[in-house]
């Protein structure tokens, strides 16, 4: 049998074998090392490199399965984690999948899960040839220690050319401080990749904390950034903290920053490079030390040119600038991001893993996604809760992505489903709110779960709707 080329770590308190045919994984894995408890997992893992951890729920020792892997997200992130117990609860399940668990299985268990686990790890970690990159591979000949492990960028995936460049710079600018601009439509990923630049950074055990600059008003952004002092303003009750003094030795996520106002913009370029903040009405500065990552959907450079943007800024928050493609440009990507969602979906909604046939899988992958990795997302989202098959068909789709003239041209714009440029945001959001419930015949709860709000958000929205 070849090889897959993954390295396994089996946990357990007898010999393993017990636990998933151990003899399986032998004959396919490249390495197999067996553990007998979380502590000797542990160091082992930071002896060597691992792909992949097969542990028990119930474990003697000090840690059991659900704390083990709450330690292995912690210091070795890149690794995946399968759980295995003989009598599970649900709500063991739920934490394992929440915790960052790849799988949970029980017992027995059969031979076509395990292949089926190594067939899905070989492709994301490329080691197979026809797989995605997925995974930058970081393994120097003369490893010093377990922080050089594999960088593995949770949630940013796709193996085109453009995505494969992209974790070349996530790769070179994580371990430094230098500051990161991402350029990229609204819903192209900006702050995951923001986070997988901070998780693979040296300030990964720090905070990292995203603000959006867009909004807040510049009165309210000021006092969010820098904090205030007590008395500062009305309503000022208590000193406050502001996001610099928070994330302290971590990364603070400026997202939408072109959106900021050109007089905050001179406050933020002061502190930048001073590292010095002066809470609003407070008269003791602080200095802090805070990585910079800034992100937005505007073209900066133009900004400058028409003096709505300041150039010393841009110059101070550019300092590795990388551009996130829309997800039109890299279709190649689709299928593995469809899949994505959809098991992330089926495990946050707690149903069985559905699939999706190959027409409506061809009408995804052809269809332009002006809203980008958000929009797919609560495509997946809403296609999982109305379907009553575990098969995602044509059916299933929102009309304007499967009533195409042709595939791959846009939505058909006819009078039933016209272009939505030119209306109102409020008038199409009304829309979409007044549609999805007609889709679900008035079902509220259903409705609010594809819309991606809360219940109570959806009531004051259809109150406001009567009282208009």
């Amino acid at each position: 049998m070849q090889k897959n080329g993954l390295t396994v770590l089996i946990v357990s308190e007898g010999d393993g074998q017990s636990l998933m045919a151990g003899s399986l994984l032998e004959k396919s894995c490249t390495e197999v090392v067996y553990a007998n408890n979380g502590e000797d997992a542990l160091r082992k893992m930071r002896k060597n490199n691992f792909d992949l951890v097969f542990t028990e729920l119930n474990l003697g020792g000090q840690f059991n399965g659900i704390e083990l892997l709450e330690q292995i997200k912690i210091n070795f992130n890149q690794v995946e984690v399968v759980i295995v117990a003989a009598c599970p609860t649900i709500d063991a399940c739920k934490q394992a999948i929440r915790g960052g668990a790849y799988d949970f299985l029980c017992r027995p268990i059969q031979k076509e899960q395990i292949e089926d686990i190594l067939g899905k790890l070989s492709r994301k970690f490329s080691l197979t040839e026809d797989s995605p990159a997925v995974k930058v591979s970081v393994r120097p000949k003369n490893r010093k220690s377990a922080d050089e492990a594999n960088i593995f960028f949770e949630g940013v995936r796709g193996k085109s050319p453009s995505m494969k460049h992209i974790y070349k710079i996530i790769n070179k600018v994580s371990p430094t401080d230098i500051s990161v601009l991402i350029n990229g439509e609204s819903g192209t990923g900006k702050e995951l990749v923001a986070r997988a630049i901070h998780l693979n950074s040296n300030r990964k055990s720090n905070i990292f904390r995203p603000v959006n600059c867009a909004g807040l008003s510049e009165t309210l952004l000021e006092s969010e950034l820098f904090g205030h002092a007590k008395g500062a303003f009305t309503g000022a009750a208590t000193d406050r903290k502001g996001l610099f003094e928070i994330a302290d030795h971590g990364t603070l996520f400026l997202d939408e920053i072109g959106d900021m106002p050109l007089p905050m913009q001179a406050k933020l370029l002061r502190v930048l490079e001073d590292g010095i903040v002066l809470p609003v009405g407070a008269n003791k500065p602080v200095r802090v030390d805070v990585r910079i990552i800034s992100a937005t959907n505007c073209d900066l450079t133009k900004m400058v040119e028409e003096k709505k943007f300041r150039q010393d800024l841009y110059f101070r928050i550019k300092g590795v600038s990388l551009t996130l493609p829309p997800l039109r440009s890299r279709r190649e990507d689709m299928p593995e991001l469809v899949y994505y969602f959809l098991e992330q979906t089926c495990l946050d909604l707690g149903i069985e893993i559905k699939n999706i046939s190959e027409r409506a899988m061809a009408a995804l992958v052809n269809y332009n996604w002006p809203g980008n990795i958000r929009q797919l997302c609560n495509t997946i989202r809403m296609m999982v809760v109305i379907s009553d098959t575990d098969m995602i068909d044509t059916c299933d789709l929102p009309p304007e992505i499967y009533n195409l003239p042709q595939l791959g041209q846009g939505p058909a714009q006819t009078e039933e489903n016209p272009s939505l440029a030119g209306k109102p945001l409020e008038m199409i959001e009304k829309e979409a709110i007044m549609g999805t419930l007609n889709m679900v015949d008035g079902n509220r709860e259903k409705a609010a779960k594809i819309l991606g709000i809360g219940s109570r958000t959806l009531y004051r929205k259809l109150k406001d709707y009567e009282e208009a």
